[in-house]
């Protein structure tokens, strides 16, 4: 019953609800509604069905009443507290209801407020709720559009619920992804990348559009980026925003993806299933609903999602994602060339970073894949994109066949489709195809010989076609594919060697010539000669087989050559290498023996041969002729027999137009002519010597092919083999000695050297002994020759007189000798060479001493080419040298000297070997005195000459003995000298000479014992560090060359300055001798910078061998060798950089264990007085400092500033600039160091305790403007930078800073301050000009910076140094500077400053005082206006005290103004504190805004305004005090002080009026005292005040004393007595104004008469009263009379 009965209470009172909303107006129904719709809602929870049918009606009802009226707002709050509590599914689903229906009625700030609480417990609510509620929360985000306030975002952030965070961006997405259905689209459509259900789940009933969805859109994204979410969860909704169609959108997508998103990890697998899914969509599964089946995303947005993928290794191998993500691009519906391009990009991709597990899955089904979309597209086309997706399509099978070969390798059909690609595409897509070309080459290593076939002969086809890229790719594909001793890749090797293309040729050269190979010459040794290429007979079968022509004989005349020149020379290039190998591989007897290999060297002869044909170019024939050459040297008696029977074919080459080609012609038919028979030799000698006898003018390349094969010939002829006759040798050699004489130099450079080779095998001097020219009893075989040399000389009886064994010898030395002053090189080199050659086989001492002195002839020849000749010709001469005659004659041998490259080779010794000659005790006893001769030339006259042109001689020959014949006895036996003599020269200027006594070093080091190499390595060492002397001195004579031409400049009229004789000249002219040994030091210390890198150039060569040996020497060593790689000196530099190199393994190693070592030294060298040390000392301490940690340099750190600093301020720019480079080194470093984010805060705190000492007190205070700037950069980078650990130097940084803003400031300013006024500058105006640039300065914002930094602990400290400042600081900056600090101090740090503010104030109120720039002044003013408002009681009450004594005290102007100012700043920064003392301030306020100092009145009347609110308030409310202080000052005996009380008086009396009247007799009383007596100027102020009186409180005055106004009518017309006429003007003034003030007409009785008296004594003259207004006219009450 009691339920019944509850239920029918409910039910009535639903009843009076609904009844009493059906009255409610509407203006009322908002607030019925805040009460009414909550209950009835909650109601719904009754399962009675009357009781919801009551419900539903006033829901009914309230819907209809409000439909209409957005204007009435429903509870949202309530109505969500019911949702949250509520039970019932049917209440919440009504709350839910009425909350989205009250929402949209919210004021914006309600909606953005209320927005976020919706999302708390999101994720335990209903599907359905859930989405209104993030629709309600995402129209929120609307409001957001611009941007979000902060109090909103940290609401938003608080959702830190993954399940509620994971719902909100699963909501934003889809509304990203929504776009609005077009106009003509019927039913319901959903967007790209959603479904119908999320479509239907955006937008609600109604459909987002314009404005409002992408103000929608802006909210969102706003919002998101507000909560600070891990990049990976935004990155989706960030790449759908930046391809939305809407602009604003678009940009902020991209804005948040590049900066928000930006460091998202690609590689998270959830992100990119994310994508894929995002990319992918669900529409293909059927097993989902309709309605529910997710489209594939937006074309747009697959795009942009492909170049995601394409950056992510994970998105490759997501299989089989990955798959139908390439298939949808390239063959899906609605693809397009765009996504086509990227899904073959995507391809590409996959193939590089997919793993092999993956990759084996879809690379098979993906090539397919391509394959077929390849078959589908048209060669030709000219669509770009279509180009470039074929292009990309053969990338990725290039791609695919690099991690997949197995795919490709059964077949040749991938590789056959490639090239013929290659040759079809369009030429803009060939480098693509090509690299895919070139990629799947890599396919086909190690395939089975069927295959390998096929690619031979695809590859020779390609190599000829006309595309340059298939012949690039063919000849790509043979080097890569296949090794050396492959014959057919080779041979198109050979073709491409031929191209036209330069990449292509060399490409091919380095498949026949592999760089690594390249410096192993066919002359070394069988260990080292490479293996691995072909057999000579496989290569020559496989070129024989490609042109049979080659296996025909070569006949004379033969034009055409069988290959193309360039493609010939390289193939007898490779020919020869294989050739060589083979050689050294086989022995001597089965190379001799073995018929295969003879066949190949036939074989190979006919190829020359055929390489010799007419119409090959020059350099095909000298290099066919030089392979001819080489192969007759390892088979002489094969190829003299084959070319003894084809002398014509040889010969016709003698005259060739290219002269190593008739060298090498030459020397085969001097091999050639050992199978000749002795008659046939005879012959070939008679007919090459009549070719270039003395009256036949052929052509020059027929005698020079003559004259050099009868060199070889006779040479050869002299062994025997033939045997000719001894008198057709001697004739020919006589020819030879004429032609010398006789012909042009070419020619006669050519003889000579044909006897020099003679004379290799044997001696000259057995020739011309008994022979005599007789006509009757010449042989009929020499009368060819003998016609010709009796035609020349005119005489039988001079020819044999010439003839005879001394005049043969010394005619053939004169006429050589004659040759040498030639200025053909080449001719003098032949000639010298020959000398060698002669003295090689003939060991006679006249010839040898002959020949020393022709060679010693070149000693001055500035030819280093001859120099070397002439070296190599002592070599011979001194004996020992490591060739033989048949080495020299029947092989490619040119010289020692160009053969072994001085100055870029590595010269080592050769291996001693024995003369050919048999040696008899005589011919010992000869050698031995030549040698004996060299030595002494060499040692005492070259070596230590005087002369740097014959010192660079005898480098150049004392190194070639030593190389050449450095085993020698003789030449060890010299070892000391020679190292001693090298030593000395490395001090030579000349770079070659220093270069050959380096190089001579390293090979006396090479030949010494352990006791020499350590001296040697000593000396070396000591030379470098500079401890070592020079052993032995060049005397100078007047012609010494002292310093290069020109190094020093000219005499005034223009004369050289080198030599000792000119020095010593300019010395006497100028009137100082001892000029001469200044200039003696300099050439001293440029010899010694010359030694250093002499010896440097040497060191470097023995230091890779001396190993163990220079351990010792390292810590000395080390730090020099540092030091002198960044000396000014180039070659020094790069000397010492070879040292470096060749000595220390690990660089970096070696620096960090001699790093103190390193660093004193370059310390020390800083401050030396040579400017080259101090130079390279910075600037290698600017790269040693580089990364240093502290415990490595803080016990330097002093030093090096010191260092830097001196270095800035160097009189040489070169230093100042290294100084430079060692200041911004330093600056970095102690930056980092004193950085407590990246510095351990002890050793930030040690650092910054070196190094901030030594800014403030060597640095800002130096007087060098670049080291101040620096140092104050550097201090202010500290403040910013070090954090709390500037702390404990704050004290004497703030006083450094304060003091350097008045040091540092441009002193112009103190100029120009002085005459700114003369110019029309207030003075007031330029001291804030030159505060406000002060203020900008780096001093300030590091005081700034400062400030930051200061706690209680510092104060302690700082405030002594401000107190010390202010008192004796100096300059107008300086002075405002630390009254400003004091003040932001203040304001810093608040009651902290109460411990020092009575120290701080007893130097403060002084300087206010006594500081006479006004800006200054208001400064500390203003410092003491802060300190007040932390004083305490006493201590304001004295700073006000004072204050107001600064202006009632006696004193000046200036104290009076600091009085104003200290005032007026209390009042503004501490009013709190000012208005406590009110009482004794104001008063004096009031009277001193009445001063006669216009300055002083005016900043009082400041200080009244900042104090009073209303003046006749503030009056009237401190009345007595004004009052009293009025009083007192009027008894003052200063005239000034009693004007401004009476004007103040006034004051009063105008303001107040009748308000006055109880204090009118005080002040009455002090008046009237003041009237009668000596009148002062100004005292007609005192009437004025007694009138303004009377005016006001005349009741007053009337009341308290009847006879008052009498007194003082009386009083006044006393006054009008008075002769001063502006003070008797005054008093007839104010007479007036009392009259009429009291109104009492006796006064007229009283005046009367003394105005009658008055005026009769103006009419009569005595008295003038002009301006007196006492006239008929205004006479007032007085006009009636």
């Amino acid at each position: 019953m009691a339920e019944i009965a509850s239920q029918k209470e409910t039910e009535a009172m639903l009843e009076r609800m609904l009844t009493r909303l059906a009255l409610t107006d509407d203006s009322k129904l908002e607030a019925v509604l805040g009460k009414l719709l909550p209950y009835a809602i909650s109601s719904l929870s009754n399962s009675i069905p009357s009781t919801r049918q009551k419900v539903m009606e006033m829901l009914t009802h309230i819907n209809r009443r409000v439909k209409d009226q957005p204007a009435i707002h429903l509870p949202v709050l309530d109505l969500w507290k019911l949702y949250q509590s509520a039970d019932s599914p049917m209440v919440k689903n009504f709350s839910i209801v009425y909350i989205e229906m009250a929402f949209d009625r919210l004021h914006m700030e309600e909606k953005i407020n209320f927005a976020p609480e919706l999302l708390n417990g999101l994720s335990k609510l209903p599907g359905q709720h859930q989405d209104i509620l993030l629709r309600i929360v995402a129209q929120a985000m609307e409001c957001h559009s611009n941007q979000i306030d902060e109090a909103v975002a940290a609401k938003y952030r608080k959702i830190n619920v993954a399940e509620e965070c994971h719902l909100l961006l699963g909501f934003c997405l889809q509304t990203m992804l929504y776009q609005p259905p077009s106009s003509n689209t019927e039913g319901m459509t959903c967007s790209a990348g959603l479904s119908i259900v999320q479509t239907r789940r955006i937008t609600g009933k109604y459909p987002l559009k314009g404005e409002k969805l992408s103000g929608r859109k802006l909210g969102i994204l706003n919002v998101i980026e507000s909560m600070n979410l891990a990049p990976e969860r935004v990155y989706p909704l960030y790449i759908t925003a930046s391809i939305d169609s809407q602009e604003s959108v678009t940009r902020k997508g991209e804005e948040l993806l590049k900066r928000k998103a930006a460091s998202a990890n690609l590689e998270d697998n959830a992100l990119i299933n994310h994508l894929f899914s995002l990319f992918q969509g669900t529409a293909s599964e059927e097993r989902i609903p309709a309605e529910e089946r997710i489209t594939p995303a937006s074309p747009a947005l697959q795009a942009r999602l492909m170049s995601v993928f394409s950056h992510s290794v994970q998105a490759a191998n997501l299989f089989p994602a990955t798959l139908r993500c390439i298939f949808h691009c390239i063959y899906g519906n609605g693809t397009n060339s765009r996504l086509k391009y990227a899904g073959m990009e995507f391809t590409v991709w996959v193939f590089k970073h997919a793993s092999m597990e993956q990759l084996k899955l879809m690379g098979p089904v993906i090539l397919s894949g391509i394959l077929k979309f390849l078959d589908g597209q048209v060669a030709a086309e000219s669509d770009v994109y279509s180009r470039e997706l074929r292009a990309f399509s053969y990338q990725a099978i290039g791609q695919l066949a690099q991690r997949a070969p197995q795919l490709f390798r059964g077949n040749v059909e991938m590789a056959v489709r490639l090239f013929q690609a290659l040759k079809e595409v369009d030429p803009s897509s060939r480098s693509t195809v090509q690299e895919a070309v070139n990629s799947l080459a890599t396919a086909y290593k190690d395939c089975n010989e069927l295959v390998s076939k096929g690619l031979e002969a695809l590859l020779l086809e390609n190599s000829q076609v006309v595309e340059s890229e298939a012949r690039f790719c063919a000849v790509r594909w043979a080097t890569t594919l296949y090794g050396l001793d492959h014959c057919p890749s080779r041979f198109i090797c050979m073709l491409g060697a031929a191209d036209t293309k330069l990449d292509i040729r060399e490409m091919a050269l380095e498949g026949l010539f592999p760089q690594k190979q390249v410096d192993r010459t066919v002359n070394q040794s069988s260990q080292s000669v490479p293996d691995n290429y072909p057999p000579l007979k496989e290569i020559l079968d496989y070129i024989s087989k490609y042109q049979p022509q080659v296996l025909e004989v070569s006949e004379i005349g033969e034009r055409k050559p069988l290959f193309p020149p360039k493609m010939y020379v390289a193939m007898i290039r490779f020919l020869q290498i294989c050739y060589e190998a083979e050689c050294h591989q086989a022995s001597l007897s089965a190379r001799g023996d073995s018929p295969q290999h003879a066949d190949s060297v036939i074989l190979l002869c006919l190829l020359l041969e055929h390489a010799m044909a007419y119409e090959g170019s020059v350099e095909l024939h000298a290099t066919a002729s030089k392979g001819l050459l080489n192969v007759a040297s390892w088979h002489p008696q094969m190829i003299a027999s084959r070319y003894a029977e084809r002398l014509p074919w040889l010969r016709q080459f003698l005259g060739h137009i290219d002269s190593d080609t008739r060298e090498s012609i030459s020397r085969l038919l001097g091999i050639t002519c050992s199978a000749l028979s002795t008659s046939s030799a005879s012959v070939l000698i008679q007919e090459l010597c009549s070719t270039f006898k003395v009256l036949n003018k052929g052509r020059f390349e027929d005698s020079h092919g003559a004259i050099c094969a009868t060199g070889y010939v006779v040479s050869q002829c002299m062994t025997g083999m033939p045997s000719v006759g001894r008198e057709l040798l001697e004739t020919s050699v006589m020819v030879l000695v004429d032609t010398i004489k006789s012909q042009t130099l070419p020619l006669a450079g050519a003889a000579a050297e044909a006897l020099g080779h003679v004379g290799l095998r044997g001696r000259l001097t057995d020739f011309g002994q008994d022979y005599q020219f007789h006509n009757s009893c010449q042989p009929a075989e020499m009368e060819p020759l003998t016609k010709g040399i009796h035609e020349v000389k005119p005489s039988m009886e001079e020819v044999s007189g010439n003839l005879s064994n001394d005049g043969f010898v010394s005619s053939l030395i004169e006429r050589m000798k004659e040759l040498l002053g030639s200025n053909d090189i080449k001719v003098v080199q032949k000639v010298v060479i020959a000398f060698g050659h002669i003295c090689h086989g003939d060991t006679s001492l006249r010839l040898m001493d002959m020949a020393l002195d022709a060679l010693f002839s070149l000693s001055r020849s500035k030819v280093e080419d001859v120099l070397f000749s002439a070296g190599e010709a002592l070599a011979f001469v001194w004996g020992g040298v490591p060739v033989t005659a048949d080495e020299i004659l029947k092989s490619g041998y040119t010289s020692l000297s160009t053969s072994s490259n001085y100055l870029t080779g590595e010269i080592a010794p050769h291996r001693f070997i024995d003369s050919t000659v048999v040696e008899t005790e005589v011919v010992r006893n000869d050698r031995a005195k030549a040698r004996e001769k060299i030595t002494k030339k060499l040692f005492d006259d070259l070596l230590y000459s005087n002369r740097k042109e014959e010192r660079c001689t005898g480098s150049v020959w004392l190194l070639s003995l030593t190389t050449y014949c450095g085993q020698h006895p003789n030449i060890q036996e010299l070892l000391p000298a020679i190292q001693e003599a090298f030593s000395h020269l490395l001090a030579e200027q000349n770079e070659l000479t220093q270069e050959m006594a380096s190089r001579g070093m390293s090979i006396v080091y090479d030949l010494g014992n352990s006791h020499t190499k350590s001296e040697l390595v000593q000396a070396l060492v000591s030379t470098l560090t500079g401890t070592a002397k020079r052993k032995q001195v060049v005397k100078l004579t007047e012609d010494s060359e002292v310093f290069e031409e020109g190094s020093i400049g000219e005499r005034p009229g223009g004369e050289k300055l080198s030599t000792y004789k000119e020095l010593c000249s300019l010395a006497t002219d100028m009137g100082q001798p001892d000029l001469i040994y200044k200039f003696m030091d300099l050439a001293n210390y440029q010899a010694s910078l010359n030694y250093k890198r002499g010896a440097a150039f040497g060191f470097s060569k023995i230091a890779k061998q001396a190993g163990d040996a220079l351990k010792p020497h390292l810590h000395t060593l080390v730090p020099k060798l540092v030091r002198y790689q960044y000396d000014p000196d180039k070659n020094i530099r790069e000397a010492m950089e070879n040292i470096w190199r060749s000595l220390m393994a690990d660089p970096k190693k070696t620096i960090d264990e001699f790093f103190d070592d390193i660093i004193v030294d370059l310390l020390t060298q800083s401050g030396s007085r040579l400017w080259r040390s101090r130079e390279s000392s910075c600037l290698a301490l600017s790269d040693l400092l580089q990364g240093r940690k502290f415990d490595q340099v803080g016990k330097y750190l002093e030093r090096v500033w010191i260092t830097a600093f001196r270095a800035m301020d160097d009189i040489k720019e070169s230093v100042r600039n290294a100084g430079d480079s060692l200041c911004r080194a330093a600056t970095s470093l102690s930056l980092r160091l004193c950085d407590t984010s990246l510095t351990e805060r002890s050793d930030a705190s040690a650092a910054m305790a070196i190094v901030l000492p030594f800014m403030l007190s060597n640095g800002i205070m130096s007087k060098v403007a670049t080291v101040q700037k620096v140092s104050i950069n550097l201090v202010m980078k500290f403040a910013k930078a070090a954090g709390d650990a500037i702390r404990p130097h704050l004290p004497e940084l703030v006083f450094c800073m304060l003091e350097s803003l008045s040091s540092l400031e441009d002193q112009r300013l103190n100029y120009a301050e002085l005459h700114a006024e003369s110019v029309g500058i207030q003075k007031e105006k330029f001291e804030n000009l030159r505060i406000a640039v002060a203020k900008d300065s780096p001093m300030w914002e590091t005081l700034d910076l400062c400030l930051k930094h200061v706690d209680p602990p510092t104060l302690e400290l700082l405030v002594p140094r401000l107190v010390q400042l202010v008192r004796s600081g100096v300059g107008l900056n300086t002075r405002v500077g630390v009254a400003r600090f004091i003040s932001f101090l203040v304001q810093n740090v608040g009651s902290d400053i109460k411990p020092f503010i009575n120290s701080l104030v007893k130097v403060l109120f002084p300087a206010v005082e006594r500081e006479k720039s006004s800006a200054a002044k208001k400064a500390f003013a203003a410092a003491c206006g802060g300190l007040l408002k932390y004083a305490g009681s006493a201590q304001a009450q004295k700073m006000i005290e004072d204050s107001i004594a600064l202006y009632t005290s006696v004193g000046d102007k200036g104290t009076q103004v600091a009085s104003a100012i200290l005032l007026k700043t209390f009042s503004q920064q501490a009013a709190d504190v000012v208005k406590g003392y009110h009482t004794i301030v104001l008063p004096v306020v009031f009277m001193a805004r009445f001063d006669d100092e216009k300055e002083v009145s005016s900043l009082f009347e400041e200080v009244w305004e900042e104090n009073s609110s209303s003046e006749s308030v503030t009056l009237q409310l401190y009345l007595p005090e004004i009052v009293a202080v009025l009083c007192d000052t009027m008894l003052s005996s200063s005239w000034a002080s009693k004007k401004k009380s009476a004007k103040a008086v006034i004051m009063l009396a105008e303001t107040l009026g009748e308000s006055l009247a109880p204090f009118v007799q005080d002040l009455l009383k002090f008046l009237v005292k003041e009237v009668p007596g000596r009148i002062w100027e100004g005292k007609e102020v005192v009437l004025d005040a007694t009138a303004a009186i009377c005016q006001a409180c005349h009741r007053a005055i009337s009341g308290d004393d009847p006879v008052g106004p009498d007194i003082l009518v009386t009083l006044v017309s006393s006054a009008c007595t008075k002769k001063k006429k502006s003070y008797c003007e005054a008093a007839f003034r104010n007479l007036e104004k009392i009259i009429k003030a009291f109104g009492k007409p006796e006064f007229c009785n009283m005046v009367l008469p003394f105005l009658l008296e008055s005026c009769t004594q103006n009419s009569s003259g005595k008295v003038d009263h002009g301006g007196s207004s006492l006239d008929g006219s205004s006479a007032g009450p007085f006009g009636s009379m």
